[in-house]
């Protein structure tokens, strides 16, 4: 039995265990309603780069794009696996902003992502991609607890 509820689901991942835990939630989903699963990574360029920063630059660069796809590839396997079309998204940009121009721009009707569960000053220094998204998008947003700071391996 599908429903008609959900037909695109976008899955933020950063490879992290917590957000493996997303990825199942949402391929859970997805087998419910017969959606699409778009598994995105947002390579966090302007975190890690700065502007007045040349040295090696374009080598950093090629170098956490290629983490962001290796993490997607492992991802996609594990949703192809379970039987879900899926599709990868890699971008590049702050992963708030980009998460949600993309589940708007490309009419999904659900983002699933994990959180690191950070609070406190710890929050503050840090931010939260996942409290950014929460509040800044307009498509519906299932956010899966942290459990552990484990990532994949990559």
């Amino acid at each position: 039995m599908s429903s008609n509820l959900y037909r695109n689901i976008v899955i933020a991942t950063d490879g992290s265990a917590n957000s493996r835990r997303a990825v199942s939630c949402g391929i859970e989903i997805a087998k419910l309603s017969g959606a699409t699963v778009h598994v995105l990574y947002v390579v966090d360029t302007p975190s890690v780069i700065s502007e007045n920063w040349t040295a090696c630059k374009e080598t950093i660069h090629e170098v956490i794009m290629n983490d962001g796809k290796k993490i997607l590839s492992k991802v996609k396997k594990i949703v192809e696996d379970s039987g879900v079309a899926v599709r990868e998204v890699l971008l590049d940009g702050h992963p708030g902003d980009e998460i949600i121009n993309f589940a708007e721009n490309n009419n999904m009707d659900l983002i699933v992502m994990g959180t690191l569960g950070k609070t406190g000053f710890e929050k503050f220094l840090m931010g939260s991609v996942a409290e950014k998204v929460i509040r800044g998008s307009k498509v519906p947003v299932m956010v899966i607890r942290n459990g552990s700071s484990e990532s994949l391996n990559v």
